[in-house]
């Protein structure tokens, strides 16, 4: 599986963003079967934390290069990684949510439509940080 994502996105970066989409699915999935139980910002959360075990699994293995470090000390700083983009993705879907989208009297999947921007809004941020702290070499 890793040739054929390395053959077929060859810039570490389009692997990044392959691992995040799939990731990013997981997320957002996640958050409309919980959006049945719970309210929209634990759904987000909750939801968040099954895409981010995702993005981890899938980055590790394909987008990036070993760190040399140990795993949980890269899960870790993996973690903080997503601690700040959840935040990011939190403030954008509920703003989206609350505040833009009835302004402009948009309804129709407002909570779906808000939250997948939000979960896309830290791609190079997130893409950057991880190369650079999170898969860094030791």
């Amino acid at each position: 599986m890793r040739a054929f994502l390395e053959a077929s996105f060859r810039s570490p970066f389009m692997r990044f963003l392959f691992a995040g989409g799939v990731a990013a699915l997981v997320n957002i999935l996640t958050r409309i079967e919980l959006s049945n139980f719970m309210g929209f910002t634990p759904a987000i959360i909750i939801a968040y934390l099954f895409g981010m075990t995702t993005a981890y699994v899938l980055m590790r293995a394909f987008a990036f290069e070993r760190s040399g470090r140990h795993l949980h000390q890269e899960y870790i700083r993996f973690g903080l990684v997503n601690l700040f983009a959840l935040f990011q993705i939190w403030l954008i879907s509920v703003g989206l949510e609350d505040y833009v989208f009835p302004w402009i009297g948009f309804v129709r999947h407002s909570e779906t439509v808000a939250h997948s921007i939000g979960v896309l809004s830290p791609t190079i941020t997130s893409y950057f940080l991880h190369k650079y702290f999170t898969f860094s070499k030791r």
